[in-house]
């Protein structure tokens, strides 16, 4: 873990991304979104996990866009609404453990030291999979996402801080856009190196979920 490097500030709340942070969903979601995209009548285009790595952390309009380039509006809409069911009909079913190795247990460790939060660009009802399905639900205390608001990373972390008074939060992740949010939401980042993207910089460095628990308490010691 590479050390923290902000201003002396004691941190206040912790803010989690979910896809490269928290767990690996993408192979599982790449056989839902192909069966769903077969379904559709399309079948110029495959989703690779590899493929899902890239894109997860965008919106969901961007990552239909990208995904689905020759298609309009209206049809990518339609094959992401299916998309997005296949997914969770598939993750409640998935009888596996995808979490990142000492997720469930680091996120109870930390709550029980600091109020913990969940920021994604997922849609509606994503969060509460995930914390149904790590049974992680009454260790955090709040959640936002694009699909329930329509914003991005960056607003959906203020209106996180603001509705919870927090005053110095962090903002954990492991993507550009991940780094970009944070910056934009005037919050430190910390990269989980472990996940998906390579983003051009960061505030501290986590190499496993544990880190974070060193992290604060270093900032407790201070």
């Amino acid at each position: 873990m590479d050390g923290w490097r902000t201003e002396n500030r004691k941190i206040d709340g912790l803010i989690l991304d979910v896809d490269g942070t928290l767990w690996d969903s993408t192979p599982i979601v790449a056989v839902a979104w192909n069966r769903a995209i077969r379904e559709c009548g399309i079948t110029d285009v495959t989703v690779t996990a590899d493929m899902l790595k890239n894109l997860f952390g965008k919106t969901m309009e961007v990552i239909a866009r990208e995904m689905l380039p020759g298609t309009d509006e209206r049809t990518r809409e339609r094959v992401m609404e299916i998309c997005c069911r296949y997914e969770d009909e598939a993750l409640l079913e998935n009888e596996r453990d995808i979490c990142y190795p000492g997720v469930a247990g680091g996120i109870r460790a930390l709550a029980k030291r600091l109020p913990v939060f969940i920021v994604s660009n997922c849609q509606s009802g994503y969060i509460e999979l995930f914390l149904e399905k790590s049974g992680l639900t009454s260790a955090v205390r709040d959640i936002e996402c694009y699909g329930n608001t329509g914003e991005g990373k960056a607003a959906n972390i203020r209106r996180v801080a603001a509705r919870n008074g927090l005053r110095h939060p962090v903002y954990v992740g492991d993507t550009q856009g991940d780094c970009d949010a944070a910056a934009e939401a005037g919050v430190p980042f910390v990269f989980a190196s472990y996940g998906f993207g390579r983003p051009e910089r960061m505030d501290a460095r986590i190499s496993e979920f544990s880190d974070l628990l060193t992290l604060i308490q270093e900032e407790d010691d201070r």
